[in-house]
């Protein structure tokens, strides 16, 4: 056989982003773990990277931390495609370009944390509870029995019809008070007061430990509901701490919606699951810095008035109107089908996806809850 005749292939020279930096190699010709000659920095037998660990230890931990983090790689090669580039990043990684970048499942679970930490973090510390109208506290005096008694006394010598007045209004003040106290928030089935006993909540068809379970709820309801005027964190907190689960438990659904609408697209289940963490990738990375602007805004110009608070208002508008205009180009760019096709998808995906956000939206506070 005459191999002088075949063609020869160029030899491809590596990418920078699969190599490693000459300082961290330790120049070994044999893979030191298994004994196969080395062609690169990694044994294409085993695996093993020919690195050097026996060096400064401040070096050797920064490097771990980027080696665990890919801060200084893989995780700056993706973050700018994921915000500027739609599309690419799941195009890249259905064609096999995949190890340059961060894997899509570590990219919506590092995002996602990320973005409801720094969510609950903020919304902690900006809600407030207003007694009043004009935002300021209300200080009560409260009189002890002889106080009011010589109040009433000394009214009673220098104006009788005014102690009578005060008297009247006095007495007019405690009965609403009483009253409020007093309010009926009973809750109503079938024409009838909610009662444990004699009228409880019969779901058809349920069993009796989710009708029990239910009218537990109803029982605890008022109790939970004072709380929640107290102190609105109590329910901030759970909505935080169910919301991160349910966005997750959301994501096949949202790849299933994706797989019905490309039902003809040629293209596995996986495919569309791996385009909806990218876009939720995208989505929660696009929130943090809006939120990290806003709030610096809010810091450096408590009045909202001011050239940093104008910047980031346009940087807001801006933002969200790239959010539309991403996520129907990396549909265009992912699926590559006409234009007209690609926006009639996008408008019947996003009213789908509305729907399935707004019930999820639901499931959350309610869980929210019952969990307090």
């Amino acid at each position: 056989m005459n191999t002088e005749s075949e063609p020869k292939l160029p030899a491809q020279q590596p990418g920078k982003a699969l190599t490693m930096a000459p300082n961290r190699l330790a120049g070994s010709p044999a893979c030191l773990n298994c004994g196969t000659e080395l062609k690169g920095p990694f044994c294409f037998y085993c695996g093993q990277p020919d690195k050097n660990l026996m060096r400064f230890f401040p070096v050797l931990l920064r490097e771990l931390l980027e080696d665990t983090f890919d801060f200084d790689s893989r995780f700056l090669r993706t973050i700018k495609p994921l915000l500027f580039k739609p599309g690419k990043l799941t195009r890249d990684y259905l064609e096999g370009r995949r190890f340059r970048y961060v894997p899509p499942l570590r990219l919506y679970i590092f995002s996602s944390i990320a973005f409801f930490f720094l969510a609950a973090l903020i919304t902690g510390d900006a809600i407030t509870v207003s007694r009043d109208h004009d935002d300021e506290p209300v200080e009560k005096t409260e009189l002890s029995a002889e106080d009011q008694k010589d109040l009433q006394e000394a009214l009673e010598k220098v104006d009788p019809a005014l102690a009578a007045e005060v008297n009247r209004a006095i007495d007019e003040a405690q009965g609403e008070e009483t009253g409020a106290d007093e309010e009926d928030h009973s809750i109503s089935f079938n024409g009838k007061d909610w009662d444990r006993e004699t009228n409880p909540l019969i779901i058809p068809l349920m069993p009796d430990w989710v009708n029990d379970w239910v009218n537990d709820e109803i029982a605890e309801s008022p109790e939970k509901g004072r709380q929640i005027e107290e102190n609105p964190n109590l329910i901030t907190d759970k909505i935080f701490d169910v919301l991160p689960v349910t966005m997750f438990v959301l994501l096949p659904m949202v790849a299933f919606l994706f797989k019905s609408w490309y039902l003809f697209a040629k293209k596995f289940y996986l495919e569309h699951l791996i385009f909806a963490l990218h876009n939720h990738s995208f989505m929660f990375v696009v929130f943090m810095i809006m939120m990290l602007a806003n709030t610096f805004a809010g810091w450096r110009e408590p009045s909202e008035q001011g050239p940093v608070t104008s910047t980031v208002f346009w940087f807001n508008i801006a933002i969200w109107t790239w959010i539309p205009v991403y996520l129907l180009i990396s549909l265009k760019r992912v699926y590559q089908q006409g234009w007209w096709l690609t926006v009639a998808k996008f408008s019947c995906i996003g009213i789908s996806y509305l729907v399935l956000l707004a019930l999820a939206t639901s499931v959350v506070a309610l869980i929210s809850f019952v969990l307090l």
